[in-house]
This record gives C-alpha cells, structure tokens and sequence, in this order.
C-alpha cells in the first residue's frame, strides 16, 4: 500500500533487483527539481536513503531543472570511460511541466545523444492539467514529443511501476530518453501495488530482454554530425520504439465487442474515466460488448503503435478519440487509416464531431461525468442509446 510518490521511490529500487537478478552490476542516478505534482518526490526520496544507499543509486536534487537533466545527460556517456565502476546507469529526471518547458536545450541534447545499452533514461513531468497548485495549467506532451522522447502515461499506481520498469527496458532497447507521464490524480493518491517483477517482463524476437545487436550505442567521442544525431533520434529509434510496444503488446483491448460499431480510444487518466462513464450510463462489460462498444487503453501515447492500433480500429464504424487537453493520438490515428478503405477506416470524432462542431474541450480537465454526456451524444449519433 503506497502513495504514487513512494511508488516512484520503489521504482529504481526494482529496477536494481532486476539488474542485479541478471548478473549486472548498475547503478541508479536521481536529480530534478521539485514542483506539482511530484512535489514531494524528493522528500520521499530523503527518506529512503539508506535503502538507495544500499542499492547504489544517488538522489541528487537539481540546482534548476536544467542542471538536472544535463547530469542525467552524463550518466549516459559511461561507455567512453575506461575505469567505469558500473556497467551502466539507470537515471531519472522529474521536474514539473514548467520544468520542461526551461529544460528544453538539455533535455532535447540529451535525447539526441541518446541512453546507454545498460542504463536507460525516464523522465517524469509532472502535469497539472487545472493549475490546482501551479501558476499556470501544464501539459507536457508536445515538449516531449519535440525531443523524440516515446510517452508512456499510466492510469494507476500499479501502472506507475509497470510501466517504469517497461520504460527503462524500452530505453535500452531503443536508445531513446522515455518519458513517464504522471498527473494529480494518479501520483497523489494511494493504492495497493504488486511488486512482482514478472508482471513487467519485457521481451524481443529472440526472447532475450534486451538485444545489443538492435541497441544504437553512440561512438566514443559524441555523435559526430547534428544531422546524424537527428536522423537516429527520429528514423533510427522511433521504429525500434514501434516494435517494443508492439512485441510487449503495451496497448491493449480492454473491451472488445463481437460486432463492432463504436471503438473508443484513450490513455491515462482518461481510460479510467471512461470505464466510470459508461457505468453513469448503465453500461457494463457485458452491456458494453451487446451494444457494439469496444474500448482500447494506449499505454504509448507517442507514437502510437501502428500495428496493433489498426488492428484494433478495423471493422468499427466509428473511433472516438477521449484523451485530455490537445488531441495527441487524435492527430496520429487519420494517418495510420488515411490509406485504408471500406471497413477498414472507419470514421475519427475527436475534439470536434462529425458536423466539425466543438465536442470536447482542449483546456482544463475531463472526469467521468464530462465524458458521460460526450460518449452518450456518439452512442445517440450511431443510433445505440435512445434519446
């Protein structure tokens, strides 16, 4: 039973174990600068110390955000030194989404570079999508996005540690800086956790964890050439990132109709919102299913998983996109369909409904009784509720 702070405390700890059960000596680096909603990640983190201590991983609070991520930038570059003491450093930067917004020159240089085959990198934004202790509303996923970093965005506190360990796992496979995405509602409540390392057991073609042959490692030295850099953030990683979720199987059905007829989509927050909303309105698993109603939980909001995606999408005649603030996999989804036909595509309504007239908001917050009264207007619109 913990809070989602502690959870973020545990997280490293697991990680060690899990490097430690594979017979590999690691580390664990920790800096970022406090800030909603993680705003009391460090203090937790003080009070662990003998346990960090224990498992070699260093709590080192930022200066600014900036400083933070640079630090985190260097854990990276063990491979070009000659009495390193570890085989590699496992490193998380936190800060809030006004952090990101100031860090963008470390953290986008760091992503470029790139993590280490056995280190890995997460950085956890804390977003305040309703300023409840802010100054301004925050929503960190276009900063993230810009960086090349993949979001993973866990809806509870036992995702907030499955999708962790998957974070550091999916870093050293692909190279890629991942972001966990957590907000007030999931890492300021409590719950009850599992901690079975199996539940988060990541896998490649060849059944190993974490290939060499398919992990970038970057040159002793630097990148060499911006243009390089660029090219390997973007076509070298992201389809390494693709195929992870992909093998892992990271998105999910959460309810599958028979007979398809309305697919919704969401992440987060929202998917448990949802699933509470179509309980306002008398629905049920069973219920769901009878109607026609599938719902599909996206752990990597960006970039969505294509092959699983349009597996999921075809043979639905509508897809209602339910995610928070900007439409994130609103904007990737008519890609992925765009060259389909017939079945196979069916109809998007996001933000805006099928007449192209406001349905969802792109400011503030959503809960499950914002969303009742916008998934009930598509369940009246595909003629599966009564008015």
């Amino acid at each position: 039973y913990m809070t989602g702070n502690q959870a973020l405390v545990r997280l490293p700890l697991l990680q060690k174990q899990r490097d430690r059960q594979r017979g590999l000596n690691t580390a664990g680096y920790i800096s970022g600068y406090r800030g909603s909603p993680i705003g009391t990640y460090d203090l937790e983190l003080t009070r662990s110390k003998e346990f960090l201590d224990a498992n070699d991983i260093v709590f080192q609070p930022g200066v600014n955000e900036d400083l933070a991520a640079t630090a985190v930038w260097g854990t990276q570059q063990l491979e070009v030194e000659p009495d390193k003491k570890y085989d590699g450093v496992f490193a998380i930067w936190y800060g809030k989404g006004p952090g990101v917004f100031r860090s963008g020159d470390a953290l986008k240089h760091g992503s470029f570079y790139g993590a280490s085959q056995l280190g890995g990198v997460l950085l956890i934004p804390g977003d305040d999508h309703t300023a409840k202790s802010s100054t301004i509303a925050h929503f960190s996923d276009p900063e993230m996005i810009a960086h090349g970093s993949p979001i993973l965005y866990p809806s509870t506190i036992q995702e907030v540690i499955d999708y962790g360990l998957i974070g550091w796992a999916m870093s050293r496979y692909s190279g890629a800086w991942v972001t966990l995405k957590v907000v007030n509602e999931t890492i300021e409540g409590t719950g009850t956790v599992e901690l079975d390392l199996s539940r988060s057991l990541t896998r490649d073609p060849e059944g190993q964890d974490i290939p060499a042959e398919a992990h970038f490692v970057p040159p002793q030295g630097g990148l060499g050439p911006a243009v390089a850099a660029e090219r390997m953030a973007y076509s070298g990683r992201i389809p390494l990132v693709k195929a992870f979720a992909r093998l892992n199987r990271l998105d999910r059905a959460t309810i599958e109709a028979p007979e398809r007829v309305l697919g919704i989509v969401t992440a987060g927050k929202a998917h448990q919102d949802v699933l509470r909303a179509l309980q306002l309105l008398g629905i049920d698993e069973e219920k769901a299913k009878e109607l026609g109603i599938s719902v599909y939980k996206v752990a990597m909001t960006w970039p969505l998983e294509d092959e699983s995606f349009t597996e999921f999408a075809e043979g639905h005649k509508e897809l209602l996109v339910l995610e928070e603030k900007l439409p994130i996999l609103e904007q990737q989804i008519p890609q992925l369909l765009f060259n389909r036909t017939g079945k196979r595509r069916p109809r998007v309504i996001g933000k805006l409904d099928s007449r192209g007239k406001q349905l969802q908001n792109t400011h503030g917050s959503i809960d499950p009784n914002y969303l009742m009264t916008v998934i009930g207007s598509r369940l009246q619109a595909n003629k599966l509720l009564d008015d």
